[in-house]
């Protein structure tokens, strides 16, 4: 049975991905850190007829973080797609964010993901893909929400870095550039963009491969 595991499970896009992927056979996996948004995820997955774990970790702990990848790991027995969501929004232009706070973002949006993939490493094999869910602030970042785009550019290239070094292992990574805004109707619901990453994992991987694939809907 294949498997997939969502770093920073919830109830918009993450969510999403878990039930889609749910619906193609794979048992799941979910970190977060709202046991209530947990349990209702599970049970919906549950209900799709898969097995779903879940782990509590704050993911700018490292260690924490680690420990609950391992802990699905093995609950799973295997990781075939890991998925990492999660980006910090502050409000904060450049004359406002201070550099602890850039740092305390950028550990979440971008260092969350080495955290994830280092951890998940053992469990995946030929054939695993990682996914991000990118957005369009990597490279049109908003001026008052500063450090958001600074987490998407670093998240795109992190990317882009992991396929390379995972490519021999005939493991591959993609980040999925959410080019537009999400809202509950229209090409960018959560299902929709659950529907691109989707889309974007199971890929051949052959000479067509990129690590970034934009979705403008």
């Amino acid at each position: 049975m294949s498997s997939i595991v969502v770093v920073a499970a919830g109830p918009g896009v993450s969510g999403s991905v878990a039930r889609r992927f749910a619906r193609d056979g794979y048992d799941v996996g979910l970190i977060g850190m709202d046991a209530d948004v947990l349990r209702t995820l599970e049970s919906e997955l549950r209900e799709l007829g898969v097995q779903a774990h879940w782990e509590i970790a704050d993911l700018t702990d490292a260690e924490a973080h680690a420990r609950a990848i391992r802990s699905l790991g093995e609950k799973l027995g295997r990781i075939d797609v890991l998925h990492f969501n999660p980006s910090a929004f502050r409000g904060k232009n450049p004359m406002e964010l201070t550099v602890d706070e850039l740092l305390e973002d950028v550990a979440l949006g971008v260092g969350g993901l080495l955290t994830a993939v280092q951890a998940a490493r053992p469990f995946m094999g030929t054939g695993a893909r990682v996914t991000a869910t990118g957005s369009m602030a990597a490279d049109r970042p908003s001026a008052s929400a500063a450090s958001l785009g600074v987490q998407k550019a670093g998240l795109q290239n992190l990317v882009r870095s992991l396929d390379t070094t995972l490519r021999p292992d005939g493991i591959r990574a993609v980040s999925i550039t959410v080019r537009g805004t999400l809202g509950k109707e229209g090409p960018f619901t959560p299902d929709r963009v659950a529907e691109a990453i989707h889309a974007a994992a199971t890929r051949p991987d052959d000479d067509d491969w990129t690590p970034e694939i934009p979705y403008s809907g």
